[in-house]
């Protein structure tokens, strides 16, 4: 058995005996200062938060900027045309609208006539006969042609989903559209190498007078046997 000494035990050594107090008073202490800092570091979260909205919002409603097309890309101005060019052609607004105006009562009414020229060009050309239809329906007319009766109609068609520009030459008869025997004749039409440009007269003669109104093609005859030399040659076809 051991024996228990019966003096007081001084302040000090209760202290010092008893560490878990003096830690728990000092813990208390600093308590609040930890919870203050780690409100405020939720409070900068949502104030970050909330400016990251702000500025998803005001990007969306930014309008897209239009991009920069370089240099090479941009389109160049169309040279004006000689004079020579447009003697005896007709632009005026005047003459246009009412082209125009006679143009579609003649496709409405069905008093129109494609000609074997309109015809061969579409066949060489890959446009079919609701391309014209549509140019002349959706087209303007950028010329007139008085002394042969003649419209020049400006539009374009689709192509394998490239809208190519397409010209059409038509010819109206005499005295008034829509009575016997008054039919708009749909002479040529083509795919234009310089679209904005209008078609002089004296040009536009040599075309219907020289260019040809067949279309040619070849075919091949059947080759020889793999390693033996070909001899047969591109024919024309009957």
């Amino acid at each position: 058995m051991t024996k228990q000494s019966s003096r007081p035990v001084s302040p000090q050594r209760s202290q010092r005996a008893r560490p878990d107090r003096v830690d728990a008073h000092r813990v208390g202490s600093s308590a609040p200062s930890t919870t203050a800092k780690e409100l405020q570091g939720g409070t900068d979260l949502l104030v970050l938060r909330a400016q990251l909205a702000r500025a998803e919002k005001a990007a969306r409603r930014a309008p897209t900027p239009i991009p920069v097309r370089s240099a090479q890309l941009s389109a160049k101005p169309v040279k004006p045309q000689r004079e020579v060019d447009l003697a005896g052609v007709a632009t005026d607004d005047f003459s246009l609208a009412r082209a125009h105006a006679r143009l579609r009562d003649a496709v409405y009414e069905g008093q129109y006539h494609v000609c074997a020229h309109a015809i061969g060009h579409a066949r060489a050309e890959g446009f079919l006969e609701h391309d014209i239809m549509q140019v002349l329906l959706a087209g303007r007319v950028r010329a007139v042609y008085p002394e042969d009766r003649r419209w020049l109609v400006c539009g374009y068609f689709e192509a394998c989903g490239v809208a190519l520009p397409l010209h059409v030459v038509v010819q109206h008869p005499y005295g008034r559209i829509g009575s016997e025997n008054s039919v708009l004749d749909i002479v040529t039409a083509f795919v234009p190498k310089h679209p904005h440009h209008i078609i002089s007269r004296a040009r536009l003669a040599v075309m219907l007078r020289y260019d040809d109104e067949q279309i040619r093609s070849r075919t091949a005859q059947l080759g020889n046997r793999a390693g033996h030399r070909s001899k047969g040659k591109w024919k024309r076809s009957a």
